[in-house]
């Protein structure tokens, strides 16, 4: 599924407009953004939680050369599915 099809699925579930759900549906991905920007937590009950997750320095390889270079740390974002939702993929 694709931001498209996710809209259209919001609108004809609502009963809206599609440019009235394309408007909701980038209004919570820009929140859930910019939450995590800010280093915080989003929690949706019965889904799940996105959070932003540290990741330490490590060394690397080239796989071509073999050569070891380092990699620095740095933060990416996570999702951890929840119970709900793991109950509903795992029927």
């Amino acid at each position: 599924m694709n931001k498209a099809t996710l809209v259209e699925i919001v609108a004809e579930s609502a009963g809206i407009k599609k440019k009235e759900a394309d408007t909701a549906v980038s209004a919570v991905f820009a929140a859930i953004e910019n939450e995590l920007a800010t280093g915080g937590k989003v929690q949706i009950a019965g889904f799940g939680s996105f959070k932003v997750k540290d990741r330490g320095a490590r060394v690397g390889r080239n796989p071509k050369t073999k050569e070891e270079i380092n990699i620095p740390a740095s933060k990416a974002p996570a999702f951890v599915a929840g119970k709900s939702l793991k109950d509903a993929v795992n029927k």
